[in-house]
C-alpha cells in the first residue's frame, strides 16, 4: 500500500527513540542507586556508623551499613503503588519523568551530607532519609520504563525492546563501579574517606540533565493513549488486587530469587566479603565487579532477545537452573582468592542473573490487563526486591560470620532460586500475545472492561 514504507519506518524510529529514552533514564536511575550500595561497602561505615563500630565491632558497623542499603527496599512498594496508579490513571511517560528527577536529586543530596564527626547522629539520619527517596524513586521507576518498552513494541519483539530497561541496571552498574574505580585509583586512601567518594553521588546532576531530554521527548505509550483511553479503571490498584492477586504472587517469587542473587554483585556483598574478609585488594575486586557488569548486560539482552523465540518462562528456567547448578561452585572459586577464578565465578553467576531478568520486562507486562498494568507489574518488582534484594547483602554478611562459611551464603541462594523456578513454572506464557483492552485472555480484562464501561 502506498505509504507503507514511511510508515512502518517512522515506527522503527519512534521504537528506536523509545528503547533509548527508556535505556538512559533506567540506566541513570540505577547508577545512583549502586553507587550508594557500592559505598555502603567501603566507606559510609566509617563516615555514618563510627559509633557502632567503637561499641559493637566491624562486623556491626557492615551490618548496619548494608541495612541501610535494604531500609530503601521497604519503601519501594509505596513508589510502585503511588507511581502505578498515576501511571494507569494518567499516563507512563509523567511518572517517568518524576521518578528520575526524585531519584537524581536524591542522590545529589546524598553526596553533600557532612559525616558523623561534623554534625553527630543527624549524618545517619539525613543520609537514611534520603536513601528511602532513592527507594520510592525506584520503586516507581521500573514499572513506567518497562512498560513504554514493551508496549510500544512489535508483538514478536517485545522482548527485546523490553531488554532496553533490564540492561539499564548492569549499565548503571558498570557505569558506577567504573566510576568508583577511576576516583579509589587517582586518590589516596584519606583522600577517598574524606572527600572523593561524594565525586559519583554529584556527577549525578550531569546524567539527570542528559536523561530529562531524552524522557521529555519520546511519546506517550500507544496502549494507554489508545484504547486505553476509554477504557481506564477509577481505583486501578483495587482493582488490580480483586482480579490479578495470583499474578502479582507469581510475579512476585520470580524476582525476589533472581534479585537476591543480582544483589551478591550489585549490592556490595561480594565487594566487602572480598575485601573485609579475604583481604583482596579493592581496586581488584572493583575491576572485577565492572567486568561482571558488563557481562550481565550482554546476558540480559541475549536472554531478552531469546525469549522472543523460545518464550518467556523457558529463558527462565534456563536462568534459574544454571543459578542452582552453579551457587556452591561460585563461592568455592571466590574463596580461593585468586582473581582470575573469581571472575570465572562471577562471569558464569552473571549468565544466571541475566536469564532470570532479560524477559522480565515483557513478562510481566504480558501477565496483566492494560488497564492495572502499570500497578501490577511495578508492585511485582518492588515486592520481589523487598523480599529478594533488600536485605540480602545483609543476610549474606550474618550468614557468613554465624556459620564461618561462604556456603551458607549458598544455601541462601539455592533456596530461593528453587522457589522462583517453582514459580516459573505457574505462570502461563503469553509471549506475544495482545497487550491492548481487549487482550481478554488474561485474567482479569474481562472483568476490568466490565467495570471501565459502567
Amino acid at each position: 500500500m502506498p505509504g507503507q514504507g514511511p510508515t512502518q519506518e517512522r515506527a522503527r524510529r519512534e521504537h528506536r527513540r523509545v528503547a533509548l529514552g527508556t535505556l538512559v533514564g533506567t540506566t541513570i536511575e540505577w547508577y545512583d542507586f549502586f553507587i550508594y550500595a557500592n559505598a555502603a561497602a567501603l566507606v559510609l561505615t566509617p563516615m555514618f556508623f563510627e559509633p557502632f563500630v567503637a561499641s559493637y565491632g566491624e562486623l556491626a558497623g557492615r551490618l548496619v551499613s548494608f541495612a541501610t542499603v535494604g531500609v530503601s527496599f521497604i519503601f519501594r512498594p509505596l513508589g510502585a503503588v503511588v507511581a502505578g496508579h498515576f501511571g494507569d490513571k494518567l499516563g507512563r511517560k509523567a511518572m517517568l519523568v518524576l521518578t528520575l528527577l526524585l531519584m537524581g536529586a536524591s542522590t545529589t543530596l546524598i553526596g553533600l551530607v557532612p559525616g558523623y564527626a561534623a554534625i553527630g547522629v543527624w549524618a545517619p539520619v539525613l543520609l537514611i532519609l534520603l536513601r528511602v527517596l532513592q527507594g520510592f524513586s525506584a520503586g516507581g521507576e521500573w514499572g513506567g520504563a518497562a512498560l513504554m518498552a514493551v508496549e510500544h513494541a512489535p508483538a514478536n519483539r517485545r522482548g527485546r525492546y523490553g531488554g532496553f530497561p533490564q540492561i539499564g541496571v548492569p549499565v548503571g552498574m558498570l557505569i558506577a563501579t567504573a566510576v568508583l574505580s577511576v576516583v579509589t585509583a587517582t586518590t589516596t586512601e584519606q583522600q577517598f574517606l574524606d572527600w572523593g567518594w561524594r565525586v559519583p553521588f554529584l556527577l549525578s546532576v550531569v546524567l539527570i540533565v542528559v536523561g530529562m531530554v531524552i524522557r521529555l521527548g519520546i511519546a506517550e505509550s500507544p496502549v494507554f493513549s489508545g484504547e486505553g483511553e476509554r477504557e481506564r479503571v477509577r481505583l486501578p490498584l483495587v482493582q488490580m488486587f480483586r482480579f490479578n492477586g495470583k499474578q502479582v504472587v507469581q510475579g512476585t517469587l520470580t524476582f525476589a530469587a533472581n534479585n537476591a542473587a543480582g544483589y551478591m554483585v550489585t549490592g556490595g556483598y561480594v565487594l566487602s566479603y572480598t575485601t573485609s574478609v579475604l583481604g583482596m585488594e579493592r581496586s581488584t575486586i572493583l575491576n572485577l565487579v565492572t567486568l561482571t557488569s558488563a557481562a550481565w548486560v550482554v546476558t540480559t539482552m541475549s536472554a531478552a532477545v531469546l525469549s522472543d523465540r523460545i518464550g518467556r518462562t523457558a529463558v527462565y528456567k534456563i536462568g534459574f537452573l544454571t543459578l542452582l547448578v552453579w551457587v556452591f561452585p561460585m563461592f568455592w572459586l571466590v574463596d580461593t582468592e585468586d582473581p582470575v577464578l573469581l571472575a570465572v565465578a562471577l562471569l558464569v553467576f552473571s549468565v544466571g542473573i541475566g536469564f532470570t531478568y532479560g524477559p522480565q520486562a515483557a513478562m510481566l507486562a504480558e501477565m496483566f490487563p492494560a488497564q492495572v498494568r502499570y500497578s501490577g507489574a511495578g508492585l511485582s518488582y518492588a515486592f520481589g526486591a523487598v523480599l529478594g534484594g533488600a536485605f540480602a547483602p545483609m543476610i549474606a554478611t550474618w550468614l557468613q560470620a554465624a556459620f564461618g562459611s561462604s556456603m551458607a551464603v549458598s544455601g541462601y541462594l539455592f533456596a530461593l532460586a528453587a522457589i522462583g523456578l517453582v514459580a516459573t513454572f505457574t505462570i502461563k506464557d503469553r509471549t506475544g500475545g495482545p497487550l491492548g483492552a481487549d487482550a481478554l485472555d488474561i485474567p482479569g480484562a474481562a472483568e476490568l472492561s466490565a467495570a471501565a464501561r459502567r
